[in-house]
């Protein structure tokens, strides 16, 4: 007796863990959303576990043309992330200006919708094979959005939004300039608009921002790494000893002045405003160069470093523009910077920039560029070289006092965010949950 017990309770483990397999298959077979994907020709397509937020999440990469104005280009393999929740949803559309990971951005969680993350062309997973860098530039990447949008929108017929954060902010833009009606409404977060590669407003902002006691606390302490270079340059060496850093590219000590010229740079990108926390004469050499490691660009400047966002600097140095060093207050203790920054043009490469892309995206956004939302952050350098808007056009733009790179809509107050808010429900038809 007890054995046919122990039989029968055998067969129905195995017929509940058939019936879980079979289930979990026919889940997957019967989904409308996987039976679409996997049916277009263009898309490689992976299943990924799903979340609390998303019922299904896929790693897709789309055939895309090398140089989109060629009908016999040759073609690469473009990653994207799509996390869905509803067809009947709006899709959140994050273009990305680099290499790309999935989780869920600002805007997918505040307006509960579907969402996909879209990898740079020349980024990450998504290198054209012939290379030629000749076709990375703003109208390839921005046609490559407009692929994917217009292959997506086939199924996903609702409203479109797209965001971008940083030179992913300036993606959402160029692509709206060239693609205006792909979407109804795009959300730019502490986007530059670059006009040379050593952008002078940069150097005017630094000058002014903040306080003038905080300004000074800064100057002081790229002044004192400076001055007690006997000290901090062996540091320096030490920590990339220990980071496994090279320097073969620019050279160490050359590395270790342009890491105390981007300090002022960095700090206020990332700061929260409080200079009380930067380090004097007063603290032990180990409390300094703490914080001018955790604060500066000590791994901007490593080879590893450089070299993994080549492509960025390309873009800086043909359309996307850049920033560099003002070194003046610091001439007399510098050996090697001269604030230029021609080491980061990838493969030694003659490389001329055109002012002309970016004007011409500053004069649309200005006149044109509608139902935009532009964040940016009152203590972010990069906020000196963002969009004017000048009252031709229903966008809105809005500067947190104090705020970072950080800054996003929720970094904002009550009565501001409900701006934000309001501006989305009208652009998009819907109710956003308070």
């Amino acid at each position: 007796m007890k054995s046919i017990r122990i039989v029968s309770v055998y067969f129905l483990l195995v017929t509940l863990i058939i019936s879980c397999s079979s289930s979990k298959q026919v889940d997957r077979q019967e989904s409308k959303l996987y039976q679409w994907l996997t049916s277009q020709p263009d898309l490689t397509v992976k299943k990924l576990e799903s979340n609390e937020m998303f019922s299904e999440i896929y790693e897709i990469f789309i055939e895309q043309p090398i140089d989109h104005f060629n009908p016999n280009s040759p073609k690469f393999k473009q990653q994207f992330f799509l996390s869905h929740k509803d067809e009947d949803l709006p899709m959140v559309a994050e273009l990305d200006g680099y290499a790309v990971s999935n989780r869920p951005n600002e805007l997918s969680r505040l307006l509960n919708c579907n969402q996909i993350i879209v990898e740079h062309r020349y980024f990450g997973e998504s290198v054209p094979d012939p290379f030629d860098w000749k076709y990375l530039d703003i109208r390839q990447a921005a046609a490559d959005h407009h692929q994917i949008i217009q292959k997506l929108k086939e199924f996903y017929k609702d409203k479109w939004i797209t965001t971008g954060i940083s030179k992913g902010g300036s993606t959402v833009i160029f692509h709206k300039r060239f693609y205006p009606n792909d979407v109804d409404a795009t959300v730019a977060y502490v986007a530059p608009i670059n006009r040379s590669p050593e952008d002078q407003r940069v150097y005017e902002w630094l000058k002014n921002v903040s306080t003038e006691e905080c300004r000074k606390k800064v100057h002081d302490f790229q002044e004192m790494i400076l001055k007690k270079r006997d000290v901090f340059y062996p540091m320096f060496l030490q920590n990339a000893e220990k980071e496994n850093l090279s320097y073969n590219i620019v050279g160490s000590e050359k590395a270790f002045e342009y890491s105390v010229l981007e300090y002022s740079f960095a700090y206020w990108q990332w700061s929260d405003g409080d200079c009380s926390k930067i380090p004097d004469s007063t603290f032990s050499n180990d409390e300094i160069f703490e914080h001018f490691e955790k604060n500066s660009g000590v791994n901007y400047f490593s080879d590893k470093d450089i070299t993994s966002i080549y492509p960025f600097f390309y873009q800086c140095y043909t359309e996307y523009g850049y920033y560099g060093y003002d070194v003046e207050p610091f001439k007399q203790y510098l050996n090697y910077a001269d604030g230029h920054t021609p080491f980061f043009i990838p493969d030694n490469l003659q490389l001329k920039f055109n002012p002309e892309p970016m004007k011409d995206i500053s004069h649309w956004v200005e006149n044109e560029g509608n139902n935009f939302i532009f964040i940016y952050g009152g203590s972010d350098p990069w906020t000196s070289t963002g969009v004017c808007l000048t009252g031709k056009t229903n966008s809105l733009k809005m500067v947190l006092p104090n705020g970072s790179h950080r800054t996003k809509i929720k970094s904002f107050p009550e009565y501001e965010r409900e701006m934000i808010y309001n501006k989305l429900e009208e652009w998009l038809n819907i109710n956003i949950k308070r």
